[in-house]
């Protein structure tokens, strides 16, 4: 098991491979035609995971950063 310290890595990771999958899925419909549609899409995923597993490790506190300062606090006082 990992740390739990090092769950952000975890969040990261599984976020990015199930955005990716999506997205490739869906940028490889169009070889549905060809029946290459399933090698098209594993492909596409794992190049587009290897580039957005870092991208989303290295933009995750800036992008947590922002969201604080534009939400509010709701916890009663």
């Amino acid at each position: 098991m990992i740390p739990r310290r090092h769950s952000h890595f975890v969040f990261g990771v599984i976020q990015s491979g199930m955005t990716s999958l999506v997205a490739a899925g869906i940028a490889s419909f169009p070889a549905m035609a060809t029946s290459q549609f399933l090698w098209n899409w594993l492909a596409s995923w794992l190049v587009s995971w290897a580039v957005m597993a870092p991208l989303v490790l290295a933009a995750a506190p800036t992008i947590r950063s922002l969201s604080m300062l534009l939400t509010r606090d709701d916890s009663p006082k």
